[in-house]
């Protein structure tokens, strides 16, 4: 079990059941939908502080929880527990299995930097969404076993209200999905290449004051670079800029927003030990992250997916 510090946040949420996408496919259009077996469901967990009083005139900074989910499938969450650090996970649904990516996504564009629901890719590829609380998945896509396993939900990078999807093949080629705010996003737009020097990808929020999402990759290398937002959906990235060297300390790199209750996003990262660490957003393109401070002792491998 993951250990954290802080008290027990839990908020009582109906679970929503999903249905999984059907292997059968149609020629044309989206995927199917099955009414059968399994069924995910998954719960929302509301962080236990505010965004900081100095950040709410501002663009709102996303401030979703941590989910991880395990290899029996069973889903936990962590919020921001106002003190810089993370609760006890709760736990917030089951039978997430035969997926190989599951993303959390802002879809409303409400002032209050929450996300309202998951996309998940099945092991065969289909694309599917579940809303929290929701009854079953919006059908989105199939053949989602292009890209590698690298997909990134980084908010609102095409200058839409909703999320976004960013996706990369294994040739290195960046794509990204525009979202309608339903759980479906419309055809795919190239806006990079070589990507594939990439080993991590993340972001979820604005990390340079300016008000427009941004990420960042980690090389192979182990060299963490800036791409800031522009807002353009057919160039969506300024030309990099250097964070700093020595990430490949780490097996995964994770932005869910604002974890430490200051208004600005923030970047967690684990190692292969299991811990937790967590690099506090500074607002600034020069120096986006503060030192990083642990805020998972241990247990933290023990989830197939952290997002």
């Amino acid at each position: 079990m993951a250990e954290t510090a802080g008290r027990i946040h839990r908020r009582t949420a109906a679970r929503a059941a999903a249905a999984a996408l059907t292997a059968g496919l149609v020629a044309t259009g989206t995927s199917a939908v099955a009414t059968e077996s399994p069924q995910p469901s998954a719960a929302a967990a509301e962080p236990a502080q505010a965004p900081a009083a100095a950040a709410a005139a501002a663009a709102v900074t996303p401030r979703f929880a941590l989910y991880g989910a395990n290899s029996a499938g069973t889903l936990y969450a962590y919020t921001g527990n106002g003190k810089g650090g993370l609760t006890a996970r709760a736990n917030k649904g089951s039978g997430w299995t035969g997926v190989s990516a599951i993303l959390q996504v802002d879809n409303d564009n409400k002032a209050n930097g929450l996300s309202e629901g998951l996309w998940f890719r099945e092991t065969n590829g289909n694309l599917g969404y579940l809303k929290f609380e929701g009854e079953k998945p919006v059908k989105a896509g199939y053949g989602w076993n292009i890209y590698n396993n690298k997909l990134v939900s980084p908010g609102n990078i095409g200058g839409a209200a909703a999320g976004d999807l960013l996706a990369r093949d294994t040739k290195g080629n960046l794509y990204v999905y525009l979202g309608y705010g339903t759980g479906k996003v419309t055809a795919r737009i190239k806006v990079a290449t070589g990507w594939n020097t990439y080993s991590e990808i993340a972001g979820n929020g604005d990390l340079t004051g300016d008000g427009r999402n941004d990420v960042v990759a980690r090389d192979k290398a182990g060299v963490l670079w800036l791409y800031k937002g522009t807002g353009n959906q057919k160039a969506p990235f300024a030309k990099r800029t250097e964070i700093g060297s020595g990430w490949n300390q780490y097996n995964r790199l994770v932005s869910t927003g604002d974890i430490s209750g200051d208004g600005r996003t923030d970047l967690l990262a684990r190692n292969a030990k299991g811990e937790l660490y967590l690099y506090k957003g500074t607002g600034k393109a020069a120096a986006p992250y503060q030192a990083k401070v642990k805020v998972g002792t241990s247990g933290w491998n023990s989830y197939t997916f952290l997002f």
